[in-house]
């Protein structure tokens, strides 16, 4: 490499810090009159105008065959703070893409924001700020990730009620979703945990299009149609026919009294999933 090639544009780096990590892989240098970046391990040359930005050079990090990404994760130090919130220690930082993305769902379904946040200009530019070799995932990609971590939750909730000697009580909400004009069904368990403690967890909401045989089937996939204790529904003629489907169905040999008592009625059902499903979702996390 000549001379001309070599030098360093001094200048512009005293106008201009450069505070991106990716300059912990790369020199800036004039070739041919054009300012570029040089990777410090395979000696290829990038953009490095203002304009370029670091994005690339952060990407060439990751691929580049002379550098592996641990050595980039070992550059960053993590926080951790003391009981009085202050920083007590630094430790090494080792950034992993799947908990990040494990996270990004799970905020999603806590604070019910919708899946498009992924795709939000602002959302993007954010979170490339706070780590730039992070990949924002597309909506179907979250949506994807969401659907697996509930499947896990569901296994986690189901083995806590197969391991749980008391009944479960069923309630129920109906409503319209007026931006889709179509009807829901939520399905809540309550239930005693062994230490006494009432525990209650959303199933799944269903399409109101036959509200029993949805009923049965959300009792079936959770295997608790033989622990069931009542259904406590909002006084209305649907609910009554609901029940009458459902007495059907069930081995009535299993409930108590028969079933007899199975329907509680109420006139006025404050229905506790209003809250938001993201919080009962999470609460076995």
């Amino acid at each position: 490499m000549n001379t001309h090639e070599s030098q360093y544009d001094e200048n512009l780096k005293k106008k201009r810090k450069l505070t991106s990590p990716a300059w912990e892989h790369f020199k800036r240098m004039k070739v041919g009159g054009v300012m570029k970046a040089r990777c410090d391990h395979c000696h290829k040359h990038l953009g490095a105008e203002s304009k370029n930005g670091t994005r690339h050079l952060l990407d060439h990090i990751v691929v580049c065959p002379m550098i592996k990404q641990r050595d980039t994760r070992q550059m960053l130090l993590k926080a951790n703070s003391s009981s009085d919130g202050k920083c007590a220690s630094l430790d090494t930082y080792h950034f992993n893409p799947e908990v990040s993305r494990y996270e990004l769902g799970r905020m999603i379904v806590l604070h019910e924001y919708p899946m498009s946040i992924v795709e939000h200009e602002g959302f993007r530019r954010y979170s490339n700020s706070l780590q730039p070799l992070f990949k924002v995932p597309s909506r179907n990609t979250i949506r994807a990730d969401i659907l697996k971590m509930f499947e896990a939750e569901k296994q986690k909730l189901q083995r806590v009620l197969e391991g749980n000697s008391s009944r479960v009580a069923i309630t129920t909400d109906m409503w319209t979703a007026s931006n889709q004009k179509r009807g829901y069904m939520a399905i809540t368990a309550h239930f005693i945990d062994e230490s006494w403690v009432l525990q209650d967890r959303i199933m799944i909401p269903h399409d109101a299009e036959n509200l029993g045989d949805a009923l049965m089937e959300c009792l079936l996939d959770w295997n608790i149609e033989r622990k069931l204790l009542t259904l406590t529904l909002d006084n209305c003629s649907k609910n009554d026919a609901m029940v009458n489907v459902m007495l059907n169905k069930l081995d009535k040999s299993l409930l108590l009294v028969n079933g007899k008592i199975l329907h509680m009625r109420c006139s006025y059902l404050e229905f506790d999933s209003k809250r938001g499903f993201g919080e009962s979702f999470w609460k076995w996390c």
